[in-house]
């Protein structure tokens, strides 16, 4: 049995459109320009055929993840009050640190620089099923943090 996915229904909706646009931008453009590449001849030192045809492998793995992904998913909608959980927005402080703000997310759609971390993270996993008041210990590389759980709501 594959890995269960998890996706809250703001990261599926994104997904979709992404997908959405690769199949009906991206892919007739790419053919566009393999029709183009063809029709220079030899295609043995055709580089810009090799670059399309590149791009292809990559444009259609791509859609196919995204297809699998997006049938395979569980979306999460349900969020529970008060209590970490995929989908919940919570902020934690690392002692002399200032507050941040996370939302836990499936890792499929995590992106820590937009503040969307992993269930399945080190810092994701401690806090699930945690609420506001607690105290959390991550193990790093450089040595185990505490974060306090300042605050937790459903996402946005």
């Amino acid at each position: 049995m594959a890995d269960v996915k998890y996706l809250t229904e703001e990261g599926a909706a994104e997904l979709r459109r992404e997908l959405e646009e690769l199949k009906t931008v991206k892919r007739p453009a790419l053919a566009a320009k393999l029709k183009e590449a063809i029709a220079q001849g030899d295609l043995s030192e055709n580089a810009d055929y090799h670059d399309a045809k590149e791009q292809q492998a990559f444009l259609e793995g791509r859609i196919s993840y995204l297809e699998d992904l997006l049938r395979n998913a569980v979306i999460i909608s349900e969020k529970s009050a008060g209590i970490v959980s995929l989908g919940s927005e919570v902020t934690v402080q690392e002692e002399g640190e200032a507050p941040e703000t996370f939302v836990i997310v499936g890792a499929a759609e995590a992106n820590p620089r937009e503040g969307k971390i992993s269930n399945e993270s080190p810092l994701g996993r401690a806090l699930l099923g945690r609420k506001a008041g607690e105290e959390v210990s991550v193990e790093t590389p450089s040595g185990t943090l505490v974060f306090k759980i300042k605050s937790v709501k459903a996402s946005k």
